[in-house]
């Protein structure tokens, strides 16, 4: 329970950290919520992210061994950004707000949250 509380912390960081940065081409909340309101769209937003992460995604990357294989790695960036815009679908249904402008978005951003989820795990891990 504890590794998945921490993954949903550090994913929502990540997705908060990738929406700072992308501007205008990804958002998480309404504009004009409060910040107690932003926040829990955040974690709201990164519960979904986690669970698709935990069970989705493991699917999808044993499916696509052979064409990840065959494109050095890279098929994980789609792969990748399809999840991140399978979530913001799911968090639709959910009445969250979480919005991605297209897929090339979606790659940067995944490339983004990669990157911020190394971070941000990192330094969670070190302070154990």
């Amino acid at each position: 329970m504890e590794r998945f509380l921490s993954t949903w912390l550090v994913s929502s960081v990540a997705l908060a950290v990738a929406a700072w940065l992308l501007g205008d081409n990804m958002a998480i909340g309404d504009s004009g919520a409060t910040t107690f309101g932003r926040i829990l769209g955040i974690l709201g937003v990164g519960l979904v992210f986690t669970i698709i992460n935990a069970f989705i995604a493991p699917i999808v990357k044993a499916l696509s061994i052979p064409f990840i294989i065959i494109t050095l790695g890279l098929a994980l960036l789609v792969i990748n950004a399809l999840l991140l815009l399978l979530t913001e679908a799911i968090t639709d249904a959910f009445d969250l707000s979480f919005m991605i402008n297209g897929f090339g978005w979606a790659v940067v951003a995944s490339i983004v949250i990669s990157i911020s989820q190394t971070v941000v795990g990192s330094l969670f891990a070190s302070r154990r």
